[in-house]
């Protein structure tokens, strides 16, 4: 899904981007190192900080709300020997998306533009990320903190998510594999568990909130494997503060090309799944009315560590950005149950692939 919409964005800019051969190509093993490693990678062609989470207002008013913020980078190779400020060598763009669950409707918005000139930055000493005036930062007086704001026409976020835990390394030390071939990998961590406060404005109603919420940070230079239609990605925070990832690359067929995740306990303890060792189980379908594509909304998910049920809030959270990012997806607020049907966590679920297949 990030590499398409580089893609479709680096043509709306009227440059290319030039595929590299990949047949004997693979990430290395590497030590993660902080705060350098929460910045930008941009000798490396795709990367994002993701954001999800959930927030209610005061018992008065009594709304619940879902939110997500991204913001990529990608690098344009064919820009990359330019030496004009006024090449697009790497392209920062970034998606907001509110979900209301009272009033059962989904609002997004997005940007893009080519980094420079003070409009659009990710820096590479830490995270800190700018296009016009979405911003999302850690905070230099307490780097324990992130800071997000991002206004838009209908609704806006402005909140303070504060880390309670330390952050995961996901895979074999951050090394995440994605495919059956080695170099179908990315670094990965996750900070799960951000105490989550500040102001959420919808439609000109501005509501104090506090919630809990997810960040993940990724970044590689591969494609899907060719086999991939798309994924099913799960990042759940359970109220007794365990945290839980689980995805899986799915062919066409509905069949398994790649999974994988883990698991952290409350007291700490960390179970990285092995292949094989997740799966996806559809119970329940919901059919867009915009673009006619199928995405099951409830799924049965069976990791090493518990088998899971996992419901969408309101059904209808796709997110059409075709007309500018050239991608289709659902993504959105849903339930973590356990095997006795009791509701353990909260978080998003994310299902690419399912309108057209993803072709990166």
């Amino acid at each position: 899904m990030l590499t398409r919409r580089a893609l479709t964005v680096a043509s709306v800019f009227g440059v290319g981007i030039a595929s590299t051969p990949f047949a004997a190509w693979s990430l290395p093993e590497r030590s993660m190192r902080f705060p350098r490693d929460h910045g930008a990678h941009p000798e490396l062609r795709t990367e994002w900080w993701y954001i999800t989470g959930h927030a209610t207002t005061s018992a008065s008013t009594n709304r619940e709300f879902g939110f997500q913020l991204t913001f990529f980078r990608t690098r344009v190779d064919a820009t990359q020997a330019m030496q004009s400020k006024f090449s697009a060598q790497q392209l920062i763009f970034a998606h907001a998306a509110l979900t209301d669950v009272k009033g059962k409707k989904l609002w997004h918005d997005q940007r893009v533009a080519r980094a420079g000139f003070g409009v659009a930055f990710a820096s590479t000493q830490d995270t800190q990320l700018k296009l016009n005036d979405w911003t999302l930062q850690r905070d230099t007086a307490k780097p324990s903190r992130y800071n997000a704001s991002l206004p838009s026409k209908d609704f806006a976020l402005q909140l303070q998510m504060n880390e309670t835990q330390p952050l995961i390394l996901q895979g074999q030390n951050g090394l995440s594999r994605k495919g059956p071939e080695a170099r179908q990998a990315s670094y990965y961590y996750s900070h799960p568990q951000l105490n989550t406060s500040g102001k959420i404005t919808l439609q000109g109603q501005t509501f104090d909130v506090a919630g809990k919420a997810w960040l993940d940070h990724e970044w590689s230079e591969e494609l899907l494997h060719p086999d991939a239609q798309g994924w099913d990605w799960i990042g759940m925070n359970l109220d007794d503060g365990s945290a839980l990832t689980a995805f899986r690359l799915r062919t066409a067929s509905g069949g398994t090309v790649w999974d994988g995740g883990s698991f952290r306990s409350a007291k700490g303890a960390l179970t990285v799944f092995k292949r094989g060792e997740v799966t996806f189980k559809p119970l329940r379908h919901w059919t867009s009315p915009l673009t006619q594509a199928r995405y099951p909304v409830e799924w049965e998910v069976r990791t090493p560590t518990e088998l899971y049920s996992v419901k969408a809030v309101i059904d209808n959270q796709e997110l059409d950005s075709r007309l500018s990012t050239g991608a289709v997806y659902w993504e959105g607020l849903s339930d973590l149950l356990d095997s006795h049907g009791q509701r353990v966590g909260r978080g998003y679920l994310e299902m690419t692939g399912y309108s057209v297949a993803l072709r990166l």
